[in-house]
């Protein structure tokens, strides 16, 4: 299976208000594939919409012509906007180690992302701190985009980024709601270690984004930590570089009940404020794409119940 076939359904938590070109529904009225509803017909109406079973039902009823005309939602176009973490902690974890390859991972995400973008005839957008201090932004303003943020953004060697880099992501954002309007989807593609604070969330939230945190963590090092009691270990600075560690089993168990007990309040955390994370813990794509799938059919689920 190609890239181009792993796709997953863009469902945003409401209904958008939008252009009428794209794959999305909205709560606005217009062409579309969804009933909104149905009405008496009013001159001017296209006859096109109207709804000659409904009619004829309706006609019978009153023994007098009666035409109905039938409503849609006006399909959408996606607005999607992919705010990489590119901080040196990224960067890890060396190819040649058996563990979660934090960077091929994000760009496997957003390479999933942007492809069921296009799906959803959408526009895309991207935004990092990856040289430092300023900002790299391209809005989400045309189809164009696409092929540029896949091939030459996603593949940008540098990760030089500030540890405060989500934080500004989603201030600098908050500057560009013109091209971020309220429905766009905010991905954020981090391992959260250096998370935003909670008033960062708030606002991104007060903005009526569509706000989901991809989460990329190694399940051994990061999620959790390895049994590694009287062992030497290799491990890694944020520059990718090796020292090697012996470890005490008390200090090995006190690291995994930390970073298990951080992983979970970063979950949870996201839960109370109603956004639903990704969590992504391998880099091949059948993984990701498995994740991303899981999330959208979670949010059908849930807007099948009336969430």
């Amino acid at each position: 299976m190609s890239l181009h076939d792993l796709t997953f359904p863009l469902v945003p938590r409401r209904r958008l208000v939008g252009l009428a070109f794209g794959a999305m529904q909205s709560a606005r009225r217009g062409t579309g594939s969804d009933v909104a509803g149905s009405r008496p017909y009013a001159p001017g109406d296209d006859i096109d919409r109207i709804d000659w079973g409904a009619s004829a039902r309706l006609s019978s009823a009153r023994a007098s012509d009666e035409f109905v005309v039938r409503e849609r939602f006006a399909e959408e176009a996606p607005r999607v906007v992919l705010l990489c973490d590119r901080r040196a902690e990224m960067r890890l974890y060396p190819t040649e180690l058996p563990w979660l390859h934090k960077a091929e991972a994000m760009r496997t995400a957003a390479d999933i992302i942007a492809e069921s973008t296009a799906q959803a005839r959408g526009f895309i957008g991207y935004v990092d701190y990856a040289t430092g201090e300023e900002p790299f932004w391209r809005p989400p303003r045309s189809h164009g985009e696409y092929w540029a943020i896949k091939e030459r953004h996603l593949a940008w060697p540098e990760f030089n980024a500030p540890g405060d880099t989500l934080e500004r992501g989603l201030e600098f954002l908050s500057g560009h709601r013109r091209s971020v309007p309220a429905g766009s989807f905010v991905f954020i593609l981090s391992d959260f270690l250096a998370p935003p604070p909670d008033e960062a969330w708030t606002r991104a939230l007060e903005y009526r984004w569509d706000v989901v945190p991809v989460v990329i963590q190694d399940p051994v090092w990061e999620g959790s930590f390895p049994a590694v009691a009287s062992l030497v270990v290799p491990l890694a600075d944020a520059s990718g570089r090796l020292r090697l560690v012996r470890m005490r089993a008390s200090e090995a168990a006190r690291r995994r009940e930390e970073h298990e007990q951080r992983r979970d309040l970063l979950l949870g955390g996201f839960r109370e404020l109603g956004i639903e994370p990704i969590l992504v813990s391998a880099s091949d794509h059948a993984h990701i794409f498995g994740a991303f799938l899981a999330w959208s059919d979670e949010r059908q689920f849930r807007r099948g119940r009336g969430w």
